[in-house]
C-alpha cells in the first residue's frame, strides 16, 4: 500500500502505519492520502484513491461531497489536538484580559533605559487589566475542545454557561464539565457572557453566525475568542461592534487581511494545534484510520460516509459505498452469493455504506450498478 503525503507530516504518526506501507510522491500510486492544510478543492483524485485523512478537525480544504460521490472516504481526527487549541483558548482569554502584549512590547522599546525597573512603575498603568476568575465563560459547542476548555475555564474560577444543541455530545462529555454548568440558547449565553469561546466547525449554518443582531444582544465589552474558524464571525460587523465598545477584544487564531489591520483585534498565527504533541496525535490518529479502512473496511471518524465498524477482519470483507439508503437492497443481493456472518450499515447524509463479513470471497460484481465503490477485502 502507497501513501501520499500533502504536508508534512508528523514521524511518529507515519511510524503507526505497517511495514509495508510505503510512501510515494506520486498520486497516481497512492491508495490514501495524508493531508493538514494543503488545498484540495480543485484536486481531481484517480479511482486507485481509497480515502482521504485529515490530521486535525477543519475539513474545509477538502470537497468532501465530490470526493464521496467517487467513492473516496474522507477522516479527520476529532479530539486529537484538542487539548493544545484549549491551552492555546486559555492564553487567548488571558491576553485579553491582560495587556501582556502592551505591556511586553513597551519593554522592547524601552530596553536601553538603564532605569528601566523604575519607569516601569510609571509606566505600568497603563497596561493594567482585569481578571478572569468569577467572570462568566459563554462556550459555543461542547465538542472535544469545548468540553476542556469548560473544564480548565471551571478550575480557573469561572462560571461556565454553554449552548449545545446536542445532547447526546453534553452526555459524552459530561465528566469533563463543571458540576454547575448551565446550557442555554444564544441569546441568553449572548446576555450573560463576560466572555464568548467559539468552538463549532464552519458549515453554511455557522458561517457569519457571530454579526450584528448577535453582537447587539451581547453585554457591552465582552471578549470575543475564536479559535475555531474566522468566516464564523462577520468581520464587517465585528468592527462596527469593537468601535461601538460592544467588543472590548476579539482574539482570533484565524486573522485576515481585515482582522490582521484592525483595532482592538489581538491576532494570532492559527498556532491552535501547532505543537509537538497535538501534531503527532493527529498524525498517528490519521494513519491507524486509515490502516483500520484499508485492511478491515471500518469506517471510523468519516466526515462524509457513515461509521461503520465490526473489529478485526476475521474473513473475507465486503464494503460498499453508495449514495441514499440502499442497505436493504445491497443486503439482500449480497445475501444471495455468500453467507453473512457479520454485517453494519449506515447512512451520513447523502451517502451510506455497508460492511459485510462472509463466508466466502465474491466478486462484488453484481453491486456495481448499485455502488459508487465495492472493494473486496481478503
Amino acid at each position: 500500500m502507497n501513501i501520499l503525503c500533502l504536508n508534512k507530516i508528523s514521524p511518529v504518526g507515519l511510524k503507526v502505519l505497517p511495514k509495508e506501507y510505503a510512501i510515494t510522491e506520486d498520486v497516481n500510486k497512492a491508495d490514501a492520502i495524508l493531508v493538514r492544510s494543503a488545498n484540495m478543492l480543485e484536486m481531481e483524485l484517480p479511482e486507485n484513491v481509497l480515502a482521504v485523512a485529515r490530521a486535525g478537525a477543519g475539513v474545509n480544504n477538502i470537497p468532501l461531497e465530490a470526493y464521496a460521490k467517487k467513492g473516496v472516504v474522507v477522516f479527520n481526527t476529532p479530539g486529537a489536538n484538542a487539548n493544545a487549541v484549549k491551552e492555546l483558548t486559555i492564553a487567548a482569554m488571558l491576553l485579553a484580559a491582560r495587556d501582556l502584549r502592551g505591556s511586553m512590547e513597551w519593554v522592547k522599546a524601552n530596553k536601553a533605559d538603564e532605569l528601566i525597573n523604575k519607569s516601569m512603575e510609571k509606566a505600568k498603568g497603563a497596561f493594567a487589566g482585569t481578571e478572569i476568575m468569577g467572570k462568566t465563560l459563554g462556550i459555543v459547542g461542547l465538542g472535544a475542545i469545548g468540553a476542556l476548555v469548560a473544564q480548565a475555564a471551571g478550575a480557573l474560577g469561572m462560571h461556565i454557561i454553554a449552548v449545545e444543541p446536542s445532547a447526546a455530545t453534553v452526555e459524552r462529555n459530561k465528566h469533563l464539565l463543571p458540576k454547575d454548568i448551565e446550557i442555554v440558547s444564544n441569546d441568553e449565553l449572548y446576555a450573560r457572557a463576560d466572555y464568548i469561546s467559539i468552538h463549532v466547525p464552519l458549515l453554511d449554518a455557522t458561517r457569519g453566525m457571530f454579526n450584528k443582531e448577535a453582537f447587539a444582544k451581547m453585554k457591552d465589552g465582552v471578549i470575543l475568542v475564536n479559535c475555531a474558524r474566522d468566516a464564523i464571525v462577520n468581520d464587517n460587523d465585528l468592527e462596527e461592534a469593537i468601535k461601538a465598545g460592544k467588543v472590548r477584544k476579539y482574539v482570533t487564531d484565524f486573522p485576515n487581511h481585515k482582522t490582521a489591520n484592525m483595532e482592538g483585534v489581538v491576532a494570532i498565527s492559527h498556532l491552535g494545534a501547532s505543537t509537538e504533541e497535538a501534531e503527532d496525535n493527529c498524525a498517528m490518529m490519521a494513519a491507524n484510520q486509515v490502516v483500520d479502512y484499508i485492511e478491515n473496511g471500518n469506517i471510523i471518524n468519516s466526515v462524509n460516509y457513515p461509521r461503520l465498524d465490526l473489529g478485526k477482519k476475521e474473513g473475507v470483507r465486503l464494503l460498499v459505498l453508495y449514495e441514499g439508503d440502499k442497505a436493504k437492497e445491497v443486503q439482500d443481493i449480497v445475501s444471495k452469493e455468500a453467507g453473512i456472518k457479520k454485517m453494519a450499515s449506515g447512512v451520513k447524509g447523502a451517502f451510506g455504506a455497508s460492511l459485510f463479513e462472509l463466508d466466502k470471497e465474491v466478486c462484488g460484481c453484481c453491486l456495481k450498478d448499485l455502488a459508487l465503490k465495492v472493494r473486496v477485502i481478503k
